[in-house]
């Protein structure tokens, strides 16, 4: 999954009509979009341990971690902005099972493991290692991304751009005239990766089979002076 298999796909929206403004100008939108698949993925998995004693649920996470660190030992060094060292331990109150009883105390203990990968194909091995040690995720689309997500964005402006002269020079022909310079040029900035299709993993059953295809869209206004 790289930036091959990404493919332009210029729009023309039909429902914003191009629109003569002032004598010999014509303002006019273009729409672009990018559409491609994810090649890389920010992740976060979480070691945790309850037991009365602090020490006990403490030295369950770092008995944990230490297994996590064994697991994953093949591929660490392509795990980029690796981190595993902070400890954390607070105290919940478990309310009496019955009226009257007294609550107790237990401490829980909890180690948060978070990295980025660029190369997707570590992503299932690295979940199931999460799994048999019943670690805690959420994997969803935000987790996922592109590389070159910038240089995505530009090539869904430059699809914009051109459907805009595209669309200037079909009506200036259609007036027996020619679609000259840019007078002016408002561009949408947003630029937000919309997912076509989500991968998502919960539970300890779960494997990502797809990341799927996501798109970057970019749209303009444009004014050109007619010739």
């Amino acid at each position: 999954m790289n930036g091959r298999n990404r493919f332009l796909l210029p729009l023309i929206s039909l429902a914003m009509a191009p629109a003569l403004s002032l004598a010999g100008e014509l303002t006019l939108t273009g729409e672009g979009s990018v559409r491609y698949e994810p090649d890389s993925a920010r992740l976060q998995f979480t070691a945790s341990a309850e037991d009365p004693l602090a020490a006990k649920a403490s030295e369950q996470v770092r008995q944990q971690m230490e297994t996590w660190r064994e697991g994953i030992e093949a591929w660490r060094d392509q795990l980029a902005d690796y981190s595993d060292a902070r400890l954390n331990l607070y105290t919940r109150t478990i309310p009496p099972a019955e009226r009257g009883g007294q609550a107790t105390q237990q401490a829980v203990a909890s180690q948060t493991v978070s990295f980025s990968i660029s190369d997707l194909t570590l992503l299932n091995p690295l979940l199931e290692q999460a799994q048999a040690l019943g670690m805690e995720y959420n994997l969803g689309p935000q987790q996922f991304y592109h590389s070159g997500e910038q240089q995505l964005e530009r090539e869904a402006l430059a699809a914009a751009i051109a459907d805009a002269r595209s669309r200037c020079e079909f009506v200036a022909a259609e007036l027996q005239q020619s679609c000259g310079e840019v007078v002016t040029m408002n561009i949408n900035s947003g630029y937000r990766p919309v997912p076509m299709m989500m991968a998502e993993a919960r539970s300890a059953k779960d494997v990502v089979s797809s990341v799927g295809i996501r798109e970057i869209t970019a749209s303009v206004s444009a004014t050109f002076t007619l010739e």
